[in-house]
């Protein structure tokens, strides 16, 4: 007999060899038809899996978090079993579940696909899930495996790096089987509801020197509803495209004669300094001082750093004066410099140092996408230096900032933990416990929930990661908090102690907004282009029914608005009144003020928000009063 635990924390005895099934089974027959797969000591496994031993069990269910990724999975594998029917010489490299949806990579040889070809293998799939079928695991010798596989050079490959005395498990399902570590749902008729979604090439486990293969995107929910949903999400997400938005509302460019490089026109440039000035107001409240470092500095300090060794492929290069120098693909190399200008005492910590550094960093031309990759960008970096007891209490105030910023804007996030690499990082693993330890410790005195991101820490510590939430439910990588106590040592960096003996600072790298372009480009999809009073380029736009009537009393509320740093515009042009509603809709400004007979004889403003039908008349110094304290408070 074993003993399973339940989340409650009862306890019951069963049969060895007992499987989730038939424990859900045991409890009700309709808990297990929910049943999706089980959690056996925190691993996710099938349902048809026995338990060998004392374990702790959580049955997955289609309302878990953890049921869809299951569900994706296993229809990532359904697609590759149509593909395989319908392309008999097809190679598979990896097919895993991702966030809203799963990916298959696949060699096609000769075979060129396209979008017009994915309604085909949905209707494959479709057919594979009418005439059911079971999916089943297999443990297999590595010896089989190699010979399973053996007209499969991808699937050989992954083999042969896995470790010699390792498991190897496979599933099955009617005619396709693939190497795979699972779950998988228990079979093919929970695979109603999917889309394939579009094509992208990838090379060969991310390697530019390898083939380039065809990932075919799609996702797949538990109900029709939900993945209907999900689809007219996508469709709205595509309106809202930051790249056509950018240009329908004059904000920026981008060239031929600058793959990457962003121009900002004037009306992003009022955003974007509208942005800047709230990151400087907000340091300088939490006591930051500035500073601006060069953008292209010698070698030899990048040799200093570590980026020539680890980062070199990034970076663009030159020469002066016969010695090569590099445009700094980050600023912390300037920060240390400037740090080590003059002595410091542990009396000056924490000492925080902010900078909105411009920086270069070589992207792949297929990977550049509007403002979310570029190849020049504006980081909102920070450097905070200071005594190893200072950590916790310095990271909480960070994730209190980081708070209080991110809900201006609107944006939910979650946190994740980022550790050491597997291969490429500097500096003694002991240092690196001790700093993943500390960062772990701040969340955890912030009450904040987090989740461990194994090996995806920078080079040189690890970080937290801040994941933000847009209106479209997407999540992007924007804020970091990076642990560094290794560039102190490289640079020696010191400080003079209580007792006056020099000492080795701990170093934050952080970054609020990560990429000032990125920034800008995800606000413009979350506001759908309808950015809040204290962001858009122009705030109120005032229109006169009667150019020759209503045209000075127009001009008067815009000096009326001007005087309180409004960005008000009038529109005087010969054109319906109707058409120039209308424009201004289309501009998506926040206010429209009409200006007619009844106005200019009661000194009031009729006015009306940017996607509401409703129209409200006020006094002319009520409604500048209630813009300017809108615009003020960043509601």
């Amino acid at each position: 007999m074993i003993e399973i635990t339940f989340p409650d924390g009862n306890k019951k005895k069963y049969d060895k060899h007992v499987t989730p099934e038939a424990i859900a089974q045991g409890i009700s027959p309709s808990l297990k038809k929910r049943c999706v797969a089980a959690k056996v000591n925190d691993n996710l496994v099938d349902l048809n899996r026995p338990i060998e031993e004392d374990a702790s069990l959580r049955l997955i269910t289609k309302k878990d978090p953890e049921a869809l990724d299951v569900l994706r999975h296993s229809t990532a594998h359904l697609m590759a079993e149509a593909i395989k029917q319908m392309y008999p010489d097809a190679n598979f490299g990896v097919g895993p579940a991702i966030d809203e949806g799963f990916y298959y990579d696949v060699d096609f040889h000769d075979v060129t696909l396209s979008e017009d070809d994915l309604p085909a293998i949905e209707e494959r799939m479709q057919s594979i899930v009418d005439q059911g079928g079971k999916i089943t695991r297999s443990v297999i010798s590595r010896e089989e495996t190699l010979e399973l596989f053996k007209d499969d050079p991808y699937k050989l490959e992954l083999i042969r790096d896995l470790p010699e005395d390792e498991a190897i498990s496979i599933y099955r399902q009617d005619t396709f089987t693939d190497l795979c570590r699972g779950p998988h749902v228990p079979d093919v008729s929970w695979l109603k509801h999917f889309k394939l979604l579009s094509l992208a090439g990838a090379y060969w486990r991310g390697n530019s020197d390898n083939k380039q293969l065809t990932r075919i995107y799609g996702t797949a929910f538990f109900s029709e509803k939900d993945l209907n949903n999900h689809l007219h999400l996508l469709e709205e997400r595509k309106k809202r495209d930051h790249r056509k938005l950018g240009k329908e509302l004059d904000l920026f460019m981008l060239s031929e004669y600058g793959p990457g490089f962003p121009f900002w026109l004037p009306n992003g440039m009022i955003i974007r300094k509208e942005i800047e000035d709230y990151w400087y107001d907000v340091h300088e409240e939490e006591g930051y001082e500035f500073i601006q470092t060069p953008i292209m500095l010698n070698k030899d300090l990048w040799e200093v750093s570590g980026h020539w060794e680890n980062y070199r492929e990034n970076m663009y290069t030159s020469e002066i004066d016969d010695k090569a120098f590099a445009i700094k693909p980050m600023n912390c190399p300037g920060g240390m410099l400037a740090y080590n200008r003059k002595l410091h005492s542990y009396r000056d910590f924490p000492h925080r140092v902010g900078e909105l550094g411009l920086v270069h960093r070589h992207e792949a031309s297929g990977a550049l996408n509007g403002l979310f990759r570029v190849r020049a960008f504006t980081q909102d970096d920070a450097h905070i230096f200071m005594t190893k007891d200072m950590i916790v209490d310095e990271v909480a105030k960070l994730i209190d900032l980081y708070d209080r910023v991110y809900k201006v804007f609107d944006l939910d996030y979650h946190i994740e933990l980022s550790t050491r690499p597997d291969d490429k990082f500097i500096g003694e693993v002991s240092v690196w416990d001790a700093s993943e330890k500390a960062l772990e410790d701040a969340i955890v005195s912030m009450g904040k929930d987090y989740k461990v991101n194994p090996g995806d820490g920078a080079f040189y510590g690890p970080k937290l990661d801040f994941k933000l939430r847009d209106s479209m439910n997407r999540i992007w990588q924007c804020g970091t908090i990076q642990l560094d106590m290794n560039l102190p040592e490289r640079f020696d960096l010191t400080y003079i102690d209580h007792d006056g003996s020099k000492q080795r600072p701990v170093m934050l790298h952080r970054a609020l907004f990560g990429s000032i372009e990125r920034f800008i480009g995800i606000l413009i999809e979350h506001y759908a282009g309808a950015f809040p009073t204290w962001l858009a380029p122009v705030q109120v736009e005032v229109i006169p029914v009667n150019l020759d009537l209503h045209s000075d009393y127009a001009k008067e509320i815009i000096g009326l608005l001007k005087e309180q740093d409004v960005r008000a515009e009038s529109d005087f042009r010969e054109e319906k009144l109707g058409y120039k509603i209308r424009e201004a809709q289309t501009k998506k400004i926040p206010y429209q003020i009409v200006i007619g007979d009844n106005e200019l004889e009661a000194g009031t403003v009729t006015y009306r928000k940017y996607g509401e039908k409703k129209q409200i008349t006020v006094p002319a110094a009520t409604f500048v009063s209630m813009i300017k304290e809108e615009i003020d408070t960043k509601q």
